[in-house]
């Protein structure tokens, strides 16, 4: 993963995003990801890639019995501490890769916003499958296959400067996309749709529920949302961790 985002510049600019003012509310997606939520009363939960800490407070508000949330940005984790702090969070400062995910130990494992950051995606698929109990629900909201395959992430513009289409290009080539991102030049992870879901089937998982992000009504007013509807930028997946014999 990056650790952009302990740098000032960048980290001042992403402070002035509204999901990072309004939290959930102001997040375009959170009105298709809450639902997604499993009952959370007496539950153990991990979120990968924490950032502010949002949906830690969010599962530690709705019962859970524990929560952990990690970040590789100190940054990320100490604003998380001030924002969201509660005595069932520990923030802790680690990448995905790094974490250790002791077996069965989770019921319920969120990454927002973080995976297409990861080149093997495989890779935490397995870690997560280990750590959650049988039963334990992954929910994970990554950058659209169609976002990430685009050119620079950015729209094709006609001479009037208005978007005139969004480009895909090199789609079946998984790998290393250099984006502009809050004024800064971003690595990211592009992988294919079929490698996303797949990974998760063939890794034992079971998908309960695919979503395309789309902006809810009362966004539509935002500069620039409606075009939101031209193309999708986040996928939303929820799987579970089946029982062993009804693994695949």
């Amino acid at each position: 993963m990056n650790d952009i985002y302990d740098r000032q510049d960048f980290f001042q600019a992403y402070a002035q995003m509204a999901r990072s003012r309004e939290g959930l509310s102001g997040a375009g997606e959170w009105h298709q990801l809450q639902p997604l939520f499993p009952e959370l009363e007496g539950k153990t939960v991990l979120d990968l890639g924490c950032g502010y800490g949002w949906h830690c407070k969010y599962a530690a508000d709705r019962g859970a019995a524990s929560v952990l949330g990690i970040d590789l940005s100190q940054r990320m984790i100490d604003e998380a501490r001030r924002r969201n702090s509660d005595p069932k969070i520990d923030y802790r400062v680690c990448g995905l890769e790094e974490f250790s995910y002791p077996a069965d130990r989770y019921d319920l494992v969120i990454s927002n916003l973080v995976l297409h950051y990861i080149e093997d995606l495989n890779l935490i698929y397995q870690k997560v499958y280990q750590t959650l109990k049988t039963g334990g629900i992954f929910l994970f909201n990554i950058e659209h296959p169609v976002f990430t395959g685009s050119i620079n992430e950015d729209w094709i513009y006609d001479d009037q400067g208005q978007p005139a289409y969004w480009p895909v290009d090199r789609y079946f080539y998984p790998g290393k996309r250099i984006t502009r991102f809050l004024g800064h030049q971003v690595e990211k992870q592009h992988h294919t749709l079929t490698q996303i879901l797949m990974g998760l089937l063939c890794g034992g998982f079971r998908i309960d529920a695919v979503e395309e992000a789309m902006p809810p009504e009362e966004m539509m007013d935002i500069p620039g949302m409606a075009d939101e509807m031209r193309r999708p930028m986040m996928l939303l997946v929820k799987a579970v961790k089946e029982k062993q014999e009804e693994n695949r």
